[in-house]
């Protein structure tokens, strides 16, 4: 099926994209961006680029096999950019696209408020565990 404006299939007040259309493609960009690797690896990427192993120390807990994958999601949908050198021993780079640098400065401002507020959240899932024990 070609990712089109065809495959939305709701009226979206002119947009051609419908992200809560399960057929439309840009649920499945979405989901690359704001799963638990796709939104760490952009951020670390934010930061800056860095190459594959600097990005699996940054993003803790990721493994090689999902840290690739998560690689080629974010390149396909035009977010990195993997540029490949012919050295020895061979060397890869990553990086933002302007593109992917704009959807990880918004997401780079959600990271911000969510490590700032966490004294917040950390006190809101004590009230309420206090509460269940009841």
């Amino acid at each position: 099926m070609s990712e089109t404006a065809t495959t939305c299939d709701r009226d979206t007040g002119g947009h051609a994209f419908d992200v809560f259309s399960r057929q439309c493609p840009s649920r499945g960009t979405l989901e690359h961006i704001t799963g638990r690797w796709g939104a760490l690896t952009l951020g670390a990427l934010y930061e800056s680029g860095a190459r594959f192993n600097e990005l699996r120390r940054r993003v803790d807990g990721v493994s090689e096999k999902m840290l690739s994958q998560t690689l080629q999601a974010l390149e396909r949908d035009g977010l990195v950019h993997r540029e490949a050198r012919l050295t020895n021993p061979p060397r890869v780079d990553y990086d933002l696209t302007p593109l992917g640098r704009r959807v990880a400065e918004k997401l780079d401002g959600l990271i911000r408020l969510v490590e700032d507020r966490m004294p917040e959240v950390v006190e809101a899932r004590t009230r309420y565990d206090a509460a269940r024990e009841v």
